[in-house]
């Protein structure tokens, strides 16, 4: 299949010879470069390049196409508001590639998350429903997921952030940005984002059938066309069930994901819209009092991005996502019951070009939060009261709305073995401030050879109170009005080396925090209450990878190793005296994961995956519904998982176990996590 990229290539440079200039890297930023001449210097530079953009696309290309060393661009990552190729980016990305995800048998966006250093992923049931995602400490309301660079997170809540419509065969690779990056993505990735980027080829039809333990059957299907030379388009959808994995937690939902592509010589086009729908029984999702909570959440998502070629790029994005949520604190019951209603519409532009003293870009963006619901925002006029689909007569009685405007300007330098990128966001939102908030930030790195890069960056950031946060009252829980915008300054530092068969990234970062925003208890018999503290953050994680093929150059019964640890503190400055945290004080602590994949007789690969996670914090004990006044704490404790698949160029057969020590352990409060878990598939490339 033809590769394809998702920036339109300007014509081609050649070079015969190299100078020292600092402009001439400037002149082939993004460009297809022919060499005419190549020295033994540059053979050594231009090494960990091709042999990065070989990995990424060695899944999608044909053998000669892989073999073409002709073009040494590289794949695009979202660092920058220019866009800048990952080998001289300023900021560290953190990427796993569609052949990670294959090797480690993933069937979840969660499960792809679990293996990155510093991402905290929390499951109340299993199968990847009810998930929980942070990054280095923040909290799920604190970071952006972003599909093709489209945000999709939701003001109501970050409780349902994965629930979104993309299949696993969509997904070509996960980019994770950690720490503040307001100024990249807006007021919403306050501690970091991660940005899916999906395929635009593949096969006529893919298709994926598993079943296992506890009922459990997933089926999904997906299609890529080529209707003609300049166009594009892939279509997904997918079913699941189960009976549960933990008491009440029983699920069905399906999804659907459609994409199209359009590229000529001066103009591209991308457009995607997709729906999620899920029912599950919601365990202790608000209170383990109310044991046989229930949820059903609906997503519709439509977005579309374009972009001009020329000396100006010129890239518009406009994008609408409506959320429905039905909550029961008691099943079938109307105690406790919630419905809402969110929109958000986002407009924006961004525009880039390159000049005698480096890239810079500018942009605009306007976002357009609305909420109706029986619980959250200011109380409706009857008049202004509407009927709830499907509810019984229910109607919407309250509403709010924001609108959140942004500006944004940026500049990259790239000189010889360095690359400087500075910018700012100015922000104002109608519902916290007429006036704008400056959040500026820069990020520098060093590439002094021999396979090394060096970065350094000091960003700061702010987030929105969600709309849960500010209003939500329950028998369980108090939201506050009086919540005002999270503000963080962030440090980081890291390093990355690579060359033939070995990758590794090492980091270190150090936050100050103010207003951020918690839920505690002030007594053992309390309910929770919205509330803001002030902290430090400090963290480090060292990421390794051998790819045993490469390093050997042959093949080898080892195919893949990665490590990733990462440890957290963070201290309490300022803030109320309380009993118990229920979000920002229950991060890990520690966190290690290695991934073997080896190969076995025949066409038999088998992936083993160790997870050893330390969680602060402790939950309040519940027993037959009843609080204990105990506390007690998460602890420590080690999973492990193994997969063993045989592999053919059209199919793949699997069985993969899951918690095969059948070890039971708390991730969430008065959430007994299952044992042992059993799942077997057939993937179909046809």
């Amino acid at each position: 299949m033809q590769s394809t990229h998702f920036l339109q290539k300007a014509a081609p440079l050649t070079f015969r010879r190299f100078s020292r200039k600092g402009y001439a890297l400037h002149a082939c930023l993004g460009r297809e470069v022919r060499i005419g001449v190549l020295t033994a210097a540059m053979l050594a530079t231009a090494a960990p390049a091709l042999e990065a953009r070989n990995m990424a696309e060695a899944d999608t290309l044909r053998p000669t196409e892989a073999a073409d060393a002709g073009s040494l661009d590289e794949a695009v990552v979202q660092a920058s508001r220019a866009p800048l190729q990952a080998a001289v980016a300023a900021r560290l990305v953190t990427t796993l590639q569609r052949q990670d995800l294959a090797a480690a048998g993933v069937t979840t966006l969660n499960d792809v998350l679990k293996l990155a250093a510093g991402v905290d992923v929390r499951q109340r049931g299993a199968f990847g429903m009810q998930t929980d995602i942070s990054i280095d400490g923040g909290t799920f309301d604190q970071m952006a997921l972003l599909i093709n660079g489209i945000s999709v997170t939701n003001p109501q809540t970050g409780h349902n952030a994965a629930d979104f419509p993309i299949d696993i065969a969509d997904i070509d690779r996960v980019e994770v940005l950690r720490g503040a990056a307001s100024r990249l993505y807006g007021s919403q990735a306050f501690s970091g984002a991660v940005n899916i980027v999906t395929r635009r080829g593949g096969s006529p039809l893919e298709v994926n059938l598993q079943g296992g333990s506890y009922g459990t059957a997933l089926a999904s299907a997906r299609t890529a066309l080529r209707l003609a030379p300049t166009f594009t388009t892939t279509l997904s959808a997918g079913y699941r069930r189960s009976d549960g994995a933990v008491e009440n937690s029983a699920f069905e939902g399906w999804k659907a994901y459609l994409t199209g592509h359009y590229a000529d010589a001066s103009f591209s086009l991308d457009a995607q819209a997709g729906i999620t729908a899920n029912d599950f029984g919601a365990n202790t999702f608000y209170s383990a009092a109310y044991p046989n909570q229930w949820e059903a959440t609906r997503r519709y998502i439509v977005a579309v991005k374009a972009q001009t070629n020329g000396t100006v790029h010129v890239q518009p994005q406009a994008s609408w996502i409506r959320s429905t949520d039905h909550f029961q604190l008691v099943h079938h019951s109307d105690f406790g019951e919630n419905f809402h209603r969110t929109d958000v519409a986002t407009a924006g532009v961004n525009a880039w070009t390159d000049w005698c003293l480096g890239r810079t870009a500018i942009g605009t963006e306007m976002r357009q939060e609305e909420i109706y619901s029986t619980n959250l925002g200011y109380p409706l006029d009857e008049s202004q009261q509407f009927a709830i689909p499907g509810a019984g007569g229910r109607q919407y009685t309250r509403h709010a709305e924001r609108t959140n405007v942004s500006y944004f300007a940026e500049h990259n330098v790239v000189l010889d073995g360095w690359t400087l990128s500075a910018g700012v966001m100015a922000q104002r939102n109608s519902a916290t401030s007429r006036h704008f908030g400056f959040y500026p930030g820069v990020d520098l790195s060093f590439r002094p050879g021999g396979g090394w890069r060096l970065f350094a960056s000091w960003n700061r950031s702010m987030r929105l109170p969600s709309f849960t946060d500010l209003w939500y009252k329950s028998p369980t829980q108090q939201g506050n009005v009086g919540l005002r915008p999270e503000k963080c300054s962030a440090f980081r530092l890291g390093t990355a080396w690579g060359t033939t068969g070995v990758q590794m990234e090492a980091q270190v970062h150090y936050e100050r925090c103010t207003d951020m925003i918690d839920w505690v208890m002030y007594a053992a018999d309390d309910i929770y209450h919205a509330t803001a503290f002030r902290a430090d953050r400090v963290g480090a994680s060292l990421t390794a990878r051998l790819d045993f093929d490469a390093l050997w150059q042959t093949r080898t019964p080892l195919r893949q190793l990665r490590i990733d640890y990462a440890w957290l503190c963070q201290h309490r400055l300022a803030g109320e005296a309380y009993y118990k945290s229920n979000y920002a004080q229950e991060y890990l602590r520690h966190k290690l994961t290695a991934a073997l994949t080896h190969r076995l007789p025949g066409h038999l690969t088998a992936t083993w995956t160790l997870r050893l996670q330390d969680r602060e914090g402790g939950y309040v004990r519940y027993a037959g519904g009843q609080n204990t006044g105990r506390l007690v704490p998460y602890g420590t404790y080690a999973l492990l998982d193994g997969r063993i698949a045989w592999e053919q160029p059209k199919y793949t057969l699997f069985v993969e176990g899951t918690n095969l020590t059948a070890k039971r352990y708390y991730d969430l409060g008065n959430v007994r996590q299952p044992g042992f878990m059993l799942m077997g598939g057939v993937r179909l490339s046809l």
